[in-house]
């Protein structure tokens, strides 16, 4: 026999008797326990995984996700950024860019959102979005604009129609009062992310965005940066920069929208991870009942020689291999169950969206690794105390009545 005693003892006690039905019936639910909260917790965690990052992609990949100014707002024009700028964007050349909060007026309606003003090139992030018109056709002096689907839909607008551009923080004062700064702009094209910044952001040519701002020729709002992961701007905000320059990023339009995807993401693995939690305390009870049950063999192994620690081992291996069945079961199933989660909603008639669509799916291989590695643990923290209480059986008081 090449085990060790100790672990051969314990798998044997896992399987139990033939008469013994009841432990092995609690056991059996452990381990069951056990897999249905790995396989949930992987599941719900592959799909929030998925919204995160389609917002990530349809928001900012849109949205500038930092611009580096200075103070006053108004940066000066060159051909090129400043090194200390072309440094931070890591995913492109920065490009320059000029930013407000804007008015839109339709003949039927009236909204607000933002406008930036752009260099028109086919590798703008908002290129794969455009679905009427193209955004290199931008020209200097047309006065174009682009605008979400969202937004053209609710104001009534189609490429081609004529629409009002207003901005306050350029307003002038007139004999009339102060009026703000407006242009009338022609809809050149309507993009759409399938997010809320479809109702919102308006785009421009950059001149033409300067001009509506009464910015000159050499004037512009900053630089826009760009980042594989837009989650670095925490990091990459902390960097000191020069003096009179500041920092801004995605987080002032969407930062409340991610925390809360965030933490919705956190509150649910919590919850599940309490599933995994009840079901790793079922297996006290069980090996509890399996240690009151075991006392005279554990005595009978004692006075052949087997120390506590060995003793403690053996219904450690017994709990603990609950616990490893249960997560490695749940693991798989729950990869499986999240890769086919669409495919087994359309089977069952179930559609989420009304206008087609299916649940995004993102399988984080590490975050599996970490829930089965977590629910192992806690079910082995769960097998010491009645490994403890095994092991402290004292052959004498147990044999005395045998």
């Amino acid at each position: 026999m090449f085990h060790p005693v100790s672990t051969y003892i314990g798998l044997r006690y896992l399987r139990g008797r033939s008469g013994d039905r009841f432990s092995r019936f609690v056991s059996y639910m452990s381990t069951a326990g056990i897999t249905i909260g790995v396989m949930s917790l992987i599941t719900v965690l592959s799909v929030m995984n998925g919204f995160e990052g389609q917002l990530k992609g349809r928001i900012l990949g849109v949205l500038p996700q930092a611009i580096v100014s200075q103070h006053d707002g108004k940066t000066p024009r060159t051909e090129q950024a400043p090194e200390f700028i072309q440094a931070m964007s890591t995913a492109a050349h920065p490009e320059p860019i000029v930013q407000s909060e804007a008015v839109i007026q339709s003949a039927k309606q009236l909204s607000a959102g933002l406008l930036i003003g752009i260099e028109p090139n086919e590798h703008d992030p908002i290129e794969q979005h455009v679905i009427a018109g193209r955004l290199s056709n931008l020209k200097a002096g047309a006065y174009q604009v682009f605008v979400g689907s969202t937004l053209a839909r609710s104001m009534d607008i189609a490429p081609g129609d004529k629409v009002r551009l207003m901005v306050t923080s350029a307003s002038q004062f007139t004999p009339l009062g102060r009026i703000p700064s407006q242009r009338i702009f022609t809809v050149a094209g309507i993009y759409n992310t399938g997010s809320d910044v479809d109702g919102q952001l308006m785009l421009t040519h950059i001149d033409d965005a300067a001009r509506l701002l009464r910015f000159n020729k050499q004037t512009m709002t900053g630089w826009r940066l760009f980042f594989n992961d837009p989650f670095v701007v925490g990091e990459m905000s902390q960097q000191p920069l020069p003096e009179g320059w500041q920092w801004q990023d995605w987080r002032d339009q969407r930062g409340e929208l991610f925390q809360a995807v965030r933490m919705e993401k956190n509150m649910m693995g919590l919850m599940l991870g309490l599933i995994v939690g009840v079901a790793a305390f079922n297996i006290i009870s069980a090996l509890i009942m399996v240690v009151m049950e075991k006392q005279s063999e554990v005595a009978i192994l004692k006075t052949q020689g087997m120390t506590d620690k060995q003793v403690m081992t053996i219904f450690m291996v017994q709990g603990a291999s609950s616990g490893v069945v249960g997560a490695c079961i749940g693991g798989v199933l729950g990869v499986l169950l999240a890769s086919n989660l669409n495919n087994l909603m359309e089977s069952a008639g179930i559609a989420l969206f009304s206008m087609g669509g299916s649940l995004p799916v993102v399988i984080n291989p590490i975050q599996i690794m970490v829930v089965v590695t977590l629910a192992v643990m806690l079910s082995l923290l769960a097998t010491l105390f009645p490994s403890y209480r095994a092991s402290s059986v004292k052959p004498a008081e147990a044999l005395r009545y045998e």
